[in-house]
């Protein structure tokens, strides 16, 4: 009895040292990963990048700097790193397997940062979500909308979507489609509509405001305005002519048809 006792004491003194300090190699290399990851971020280099490979760089060095942390660790305890490199091979032959769709966001990832489609600030619609690109990672794309909710989008399904990018140039045009009855003067209206676009602050000289007739509809004509700005002032614009459109509409007398019903009371 003593004799097991003595070798179980040895077994604990000799696994217990080696298990206290892969735990110790574990917290310490988190905490140093923490502080490694954020002086990475912090340096000059990486702050002349693009934002979305800043990002995408520091993921990166995170998650390799934390499976060296696990497999020192791992070697600390004993285990011969012959078996822990077979393990792994065949456990990342496993996990390729079943994570298809993490390794196609990380190539996803790399392709949108080699190609760069889009980038961190700029507004993007995949048909499917839309919003303000805040975070470019390895695996997923972050997008916060106007009323600011958070959307995480797969990187794989991103690279591989039709993707409109609203901020890719300096530059929008404002479209408006407006329909006036068939009895008011259409010289008129469009005479109105080049006004109050020429009038706006946001709305820019070059290239001009254009306004033509766009179509015949069964009760009304239709016209079509169109006035470029800065991409940051499209809003501001397209609300306030939206407005005064109808406003001035109002003021000269140009009608804008709208859907009646007649009520004939036959006796």
């Amino acid at each position: 009895m003593d004799k097991i006792w003595d070798i179980l004491k040895e077994y604990a003194v000799s696994y217990g040292m080696r298990i206290i300090a892969s735990f110790l190699i574990l917290f310490i290399g988190l905490k140093l990963i923490k502080f490694v990851t954020k002086r990475v971020h912090n340096r000059s280099l990486v702050k002349k990048l693009d934002p979305s490979a800043a990002g995408f760089l520091k993921s990166l060095v995170s998650i390799t700097l934390k499976l060296l942390i696990f497999i020192t660790a791992i070697g600390v305890l004993g285990v011969p790193m012959t078996s822990v490199i077979t393990i792994l091979g065949t456990a990342s032959l496993a996990v390729g397997l079943a994570l298809q769709g993490s390794l196609a966001n990380f190539a996803g990832g790399f392709m949108i940062l080699m190609f760069k489609p889009f980038k961190v600030g700029d507004y993007i619609d995949n048909h499917t979500d839309s919003g303000t690109v805040t975070d470019i990672g390895v695996f997923y794309t972050t997008l916060s909308t106007p009323d600011k909710k958070t959307i995480t989008v797969p990187n794989g399904a991103l690279s591989n979507a039709t993707v409109i990018n609203f901020s890719a140039s300096d530059i929008r045009r404002v479209d408006f489609d407006i329909s006036i009855s068939y009895d008011s003067d259409i010289d008129k209206a469009k005479e109105v509509l080049l006004l109050l676009a020429k009038q706006h602050e946001a709305a820019l000289e070059e290239p001009a405001p254009f306004a033509a007739v766009n179509g015949h509809g069964d009760s009304a004509v239709k016209l079509v305005l169109r006035v470029w700005s800065k991409k940051e002032n499209y809003w501001t614009l397209y609300f306030d002519l939206m407005e005064n459109i109808k406003k001035a509409f109002d003021k000269t007398g140009i009608k804008i048809p709208y859907k009646t019903i007649n009520i004939y009371n036959v006796r």
